[in-house]
């Protein structure tokens, strides 16, 4: 690894350090280039293809390949990858005398500097200011816009204002040298331009520059510039409308789970070249040769081979029915609550059913807090082993809503995603009990003022876009995140390492239940801490101090009578001392969060767990 390389984990890629988004490398600020940079030319992207995941893809609506990042290099036991990015924003500020020094391309060679077009040495960053000698930093703002545009901030422009006196006219740009000050003054901040003393506060919004790139990496700028009347925001590069990736996930469930790995016939399906070797052949005898030399790779016979070319020729891999309009969630849910027969260890969904185990445990308690918990959860169950798809299908800008593909142009043919391996805990509540609580007129209402609230949402673009928001999805959500900090503070899991999948639906087939689980890319997964606190007598435990939790917090009154806060006033009675959990746990974006429907509040909303009388 030499001095620019900036190590980035895979699951980042994806997200805080997807394409377009500006990572601080260890000597600079640097925007991830799109994915059409991130293949040599000698190398296809499908060659890293995921396979076995059309149900997944058929669910989320993708109709491309899912290929995770390059891997280029391999140390020790680590494979790493490579993924190209631009130094950005290319503008630097003398920390000393608040002078703007141009990127250096910009700037004119003298004689003595001047290259032959064959020179392919990049043009270094000064490190040390030409007046006073101070050191240089990038600067920390750029202009964002809704449409997904970036671009440097044009300096010259800002310090001279509307270009309606004389010396502002006259005044061009200049970049043999630098001429600009960013100062900071009593009224805040101004570019003063050294040559005609124009100056002009800093805006927080301006046109994006005409014949800019769309994106630093692409010099040519977009087809369609944006209108007048859409200025972009000029903002801090830390500010959260900067870069908002988009990901979309789904677990990997039977039938696509319980496809053999390692077989002779899975590892030809996964090897596009190796069948093209043998189909492109041009008589029998070439052939007969490429098929020997397959066995020779594959360390089997050619028979094997060639039943395997006769099965993939066939459809394979085959399965009972097609993956159209399957209901994802619905789908993963089945999955879940039903037990799978004939499982083996070596699948990608192993479920360890622990039902009756727990129907048995509440049956033996004494009346009390312990007996209603356990008459609330219907179903209890250890995920031994599961295989999370991730995939990454574009950002965002400056709280707009349009989508920027990973390529930019939405001309390639897939999009990065990732394998993620791990464990967890499923629990589904009591459809009986849920029901009875679910008549209350006070629980409708307040899940209907939330529903408002979503609906007429101006900032806060959520992961699911078709969110059923019912009171029972709300409670929910509020007691995934309760259990999410009980298994922080009880059982060692840092909370940011856990995830929710929330299962709730009304109608012919209602679902109530909860997936909190760890998924990491490495297919050895975690080590079975989750899968221990799934036994009953554990997690009862860890359940009880959850509801509890609910009943109080460090800020109350004042978080229970919240009528409104956080992104969009999404949230109630929910706060960093009680219910919310770090951004990467949580799939809607900390919001849709009130305890009040878990605790209940006297004399209009009950607690929950007042419906869960004798165990039934």
């Amino acid at each position: 690894m030499n001095e620019d390389d900036l190590p980035v984990r895979l699951s980042h890629l994806l997200r805080d350090c997807s394409v377009g988004a500006i990572v601080r490398g260890p000597h600079s600020l640097v925007v991830v280039q799109d994915i059409r940079t991130w293949d040599r030319p000698d190398s296809d992207p499908l060659d890293r293809e995921i396979r076995y995941v059309e149900r997944v893809k058929s669910a989320l609506g993708i109709d491309l390949a899912l290929c995770a990042p390059p891997r280029s290099a391999e140390r020790g036991r680590t494979e790493i990858g490579w993924i190209p990015a631009l130094r950005f924003p290319t503008w630097m500020r003398c920390i000393g005398c608040d002078l703007l020094h141009p990127a250096p391309w910009r700037r004119s060679r003298t004689k003595d500097e001047r290259v032959s077009k064959s020179d392919k040495a990049p043009v270094q960053a000064p490190a040390h200011c030409e007046q006073c000698g101070g050191t240089l930093e990038q600067t920390p703002w750029i202009l964002v816009h809704e449409d997904g545009y970036l671009a440097d901030v044009p300096w010259h422009d800002v310090a001279h204002g509307d270009g309606r006196s004389p010396g502002q006219r006259q005044c061009a740009r200049d970049w043999s040298s630098p001429y600009l000050r960013l100062e900071e003054t009593a009224a805040g901040r101004q570019v003063r331009c050294t040559r005609c003393n124009s100056s002009s506060a800093m805006p927080s919004h301006m046109a994006f520059p005409p014949l800019t790139g769309q994106q630093p990496w692409i010099r040519e700028p977009p087809l369609e510039p944006p209108p007048p009347d859409s200025p972009a925001l000029l903002v801090e590069i830390n500010d959260v409308r900067v870069h908002t990736p988009s990901t979309r996930n789904a677990l990997v469930i039977p039938p696509e789970s319980r496809i053999r790995r390692g077989t002779v016939t899975d590892r030809l399906y996964g090897s596009t070249r190796s069948l093209q070797t043998v189909r492109s052949a041009k008589n029998p005898l070439a052939r007969k040769a490429a098929v020997k030399r397959l066995a020779n790779e594959f360390r089997c016979t050619p028979e094997k081979i060639d039943e395997a070319i006769a099965k993939i020729d066939a459809g394979y891999p085959r399965f009972d029915r097609e993956f159209t309009d399957t209901d994802l969630l619905a789908d993963e849910y089945r999955a879940l609550t039903e037990e799978i027969p004939n499982l083996r260890e070596d699948e990608d969904f192993v479920t360890e059913h622990h039902t009756r185990e727990w129907k048995a445990l509440g049956t033996n308690l004494e009346a009390g807090v312990a007996r209603h918990v356990a008459a609330a959860v219907s179903s209890l169950v250890a995920v031994n082993r599961l295989k999370e798809v991730m995939a990454f299908d574009g950002f965002r800008r400056a709280g707009g809503e349009q989508l920027t593909r990973p390529d930019i142009a939405g001309e390639s043919a897939w999009l990065p995603a990732l394998e993620l391996y791990g464990e967890g805990i499923f629990f589904a509540l009591n459809e009986t009990i849920l029901r009875r609580w679910e008549e209350g007129e006070a629980v409708h209402v307040r899940a209907e003022a939330f529903a408002t609230r979503h609906s007429s949402r101006v900032g806060t673009v959520l992961p699911e876009s078709q969110i059923d928001i019912s009171p029972r999805f709300l409670l929910c959500h509020a007691l995934s995140h309760l259990v999410i900090r009980e298994l922080e503070a009880g059982a060692g899991y840092p909370a940011a390492s856990l995830k929710e999948r929330i299962y709730s639906a009304t109608g012919e087939e209602p679902m109530a239940g909860i997936l909190i689980y760890v998924a990491v890319p490495d297919e050895e997964g975690s080590l079975g801490g989750l899968m221990e606190l799934a036994r009953p007598h554990r997690f009862l435990r860890l359940l009880i101090r959850a509801f509890e939790s609910a009943a109080w917090c460090s800020l109350d009154p004042v978080c229970s009578e919240q009528e409104g806060h956080g992104p969009d006033l999404l949230n109630r009675a929910a706060c960093h001392a009680c219910a919310l959990v770090p951004e990467t746990s949580c799939a809607y974006g900390n919001v849709l969060l009130d305890r009040t429907l878990v605790k209940g509040v006297s004399p209009d909303i009950p607690a929950f767990l007042d419906f869960a009388g004798p165990f039934a």
